[in-house]
């Protein structure tokens, strides 16, 4: 339940289990090297109506197999191969929309705790971190604009998705350096940045910093320390290609799910109640129920999140929505490098779609 990226696929496969009365099978390669075998031969078989491969690893991997094997259907979530074919759908999200809003969240929250400083653990330097970096920043420095306050930012890859040390590592660096509030991008890894942020707040002796969670609702792993987590429905996308099998609305391509679609955001108090009750059944929730976890995130938010900031922060929610604020997808390393410099030098412009 702690790695929530493959948590939430997991979910989206086991409702379409229940709702669409398909049968699921979970399968994990050893290594990259097991990818390209493990592909061709669950696609030589021919028993699967429905591949689902979650994550930016399987790029390669599919990019090899999907054209010898013209009959079985592809779904890659969450990463594009950037090649069209009809037995392949990429979907895709759109972070930034999630990311700018708990960018402005951040930002507020880090003025309550008498700060100014906000900063990420980030995994691996991928286009989905890149979409993830330009949304953060393009909401703390909307956050900025909107209150003429000044907010510095600070951005961390940790090179990796899976090791909680390294985590815990670059979060105590950046709480040295007075960033109040870290937000978590790492999967695995950013469950380190967690226990660092409770072990500086407890060598405080109260709350000096707080982190955000992203994915699933992770709030409950330490709900005084985490009042938010944004919410990337990967469910959601594994749900809708499963769908589109039974369904037979299958259509090739690329799709993209955002704010509009309920695809990415921030998780309401019922979302924190789901997965801390989810957290409960698997004997992972500790010394506190559902309902407790629910109460201390509400009251944080309350402590933390100023009616002002909130309001910001729907407001640019409602522009996103409405189609106001689009923002670009960049291709290459060196347009994301661009767009990111762009922001820090104050052109909120360098984010978005013109037009």
């Amino acid at each position: 339940m702690t790695s929530a990226f493959n948590d939430m696929a997991y979910l989206g496969a086991t409702r379409a289990e229940k709702e669409l009365g398909v049968r699921i099978e979970t399968l994990t390669p050893r290594s990259l090297a097991d990818m390209v075998p493990l592909l061709e031969d669950l696609s030589r078989r021919g028993e699967y109506d429905l591949l689902v491969l979650v994550g930016f690893l399987w790029t390669d991997a599919l990019n090899k197999t999907a054209d010898k094997f013209p009959n079985q259907k592809f779904a890659l979530v969450d990463a594009s191969t950037n090649v069209q074919r009809p037995n392949e759908v990429d979907i895709l999200f759109r972070e930034q929309e999630c990311a700018a809003m708990v960018g402005v969240l951040a930002s507020g929250m880090a003025k309550s705790l008498g700060g100014n400083k906000v900063g990420a653990v980030a995994g691996m330097d991928i286009p989905p971190l890149w979409k993830f970096h330009i949304g953060y920043l393009y909401g703390v420095k909307y956050y900025e604009r909107r209150t003429g306050e000044r907010i510095d930012f600070v951005w961390q890859y940790t090179g990796t998705f899976t090791d909680t040390q390294a985590g815990y590592n670059a979060a105590m660096t950046l709480l040295q350096q007075d960033v109040r509030v870290l937000y978590g991008l790492a999967g695995l890894t950013h469950v380190g940045m967690f226990n660092a942020v409770r072990d500086w707040n407890s060598r405080h002796g109260k709350i000096v910093a707080l982190a955000i969670g992203q994915d699933a609702s992770q709030e409950w792993i330490s709900p005084k320390d985490i009042p938010l987590s944004g919410s990337k429905r990967v469910d959601v996308a594994v749900y809708t290609a499963i769908e589109m099998v039974v369904k037979g609305t299958w259509r090739g391509g690329i799709t993209t799910l955002g704010l509009k679609e309920g695809g990415v955001g921030v998780w309401d108090l019922d979302g924190v109640r789901e997965f801390a009750e989810l957290a409960a059944e698997t004997k992972q929730l500790k010394d506190m129920s559902p309902e407790d976890v629910v109460r201390i995130v509400e009251s944080q938010r309350r402590a933390y999140i100023p009616a002002e900031v909130q309001s910001i922060a729907e407001e640019l929610r409602q522009k996103v929505i409405n189609g106001e604020i689009r923002f670009k997808m960049p291709v290459t390393h060196d347009e994301y490098d661009s767009i990111v410099r762009e922001l820090l030098a104050g052109n909120l412009d360098a984010a978005l779609e013109k037009g």
